[in-house]
């Protein structure tokens, strides 16, 4: 029997990280996002930033930690659900144009335009007219985006047949990560190779030198987070900015003011107390 192709180098996996050091330089990272984040403020800079990869490849995990400290007002995650009737009838960028981030904006693509070479190629959710002109027209769009001065950034998140099969197997027991394993997912596992075959078509039409792909080998979902933070860093020419320094008033002398009864108002029961007890 054939072996079964595999997205993850296994040779080029990097070494697992420890828990202590994994929180120490995420948490340097982070501070540097929102060093970055300042500087897109000041200067008006746009950026956007696509997700893309298999199902459980650790796209939403790592997205999470990109913006968890950063001003959710500058910086949004956009995550669009199936397209309505009235969406299907559009140019197929269009839904996605408004999305599009503004001065001094970071936008955060969890998937994008690239499920019409995904998901859509695969399971026949498109046509061949429709694919073959997404593959067209997708460079001259990015390409459009990158003249008008938006930094495109796109990360492809790898992951192996073995680690994704025991990632779905977790959610299935987990009652806070079971929505995460949907039917297409399912249908997935039976597609692994049908996926690859569209991966490896869509980077041959979409890596293009203006907005190229980056893989994130993502088996080590630490490894794969740090990585694909310190590599967006380092692409983005960010400088710091002097912020300026507040400084907090004294609080004022009483005037008198009462707050009214406690049994005027309604109180969340304490559910601590039962904790406690």
């Amino acid at each position: 029997m054939a072996k079964r192709s595999v997205d993850v180098d296994e040779e080029a996996r990097p070494a697992r990280i420890g828990k202590k050091d994994y929180e120490a330089e995420l948490l340097r990272l982070q501070t540097e996002l929102v060093t970055m984040q300042a500087w897109l403020r000041e200067s008006g800079t746009r950026l956007l930033v696509i997700f893309e990869g298999r199902d459980a490849a650790g796209k939403g995990g790592t997205i999470s930690r990109v913006s968890q400290y950063l001003n959710p007002r500058y910086a949004r995650t956009v995550a669009l659900p199936a397209p309505t009737e009235r969406e299907k009838g559009q140019w197929y960028f269009q839904r996605y144009v408004q999305h599009l981030p503004t001065h001094g904006e970071a936008v955060l693509f969890d998937r994008s335009w690239y499920n019409r070479a995904g998901v859509e190629r695969v399971m026949g959710f498109c046509t061949e007219d429709e694919y073959r002109r997404f593959l067209h027209q997708c460079p001259l769009f990015e390409r459009m985006l990158v003249e008008d001065g938006i930094l495109l950034r796109k990360y492809w998140f790898s992951v192996s047949d073995a680690e994704q099969q025991r990632r779905f197997e977790s959610r299935l027991d987990d009652p806070l990560r079971r929505w995460k394993l949907s039917p297409m997912d399912v249908e997935s596992i039976a597609r692994w190779e049908d996926y690859s075959r569209a991966k490896d078509e869509m980077f041959v039409h979409t890596d293009i030198p203006e907005a190229p792909w980056w893989v994130v080998e993502s088996d080590d979902k630490r490894s794969a987070r740090l990585n694909m933070i310190a590599h967006l860093l380092s692409t983005v020419p960010y400088q710091h900015v002097s912020e300026p320094k507040i400084a907090l008033p004294k609080r004022p002398k009483s005037s008198g003011y009462k707050r009214p009864p406690r049994d005027t108002q309604r109180f969340v029961p304490d559910h601590t107390a039962t904790l406690a007890s």
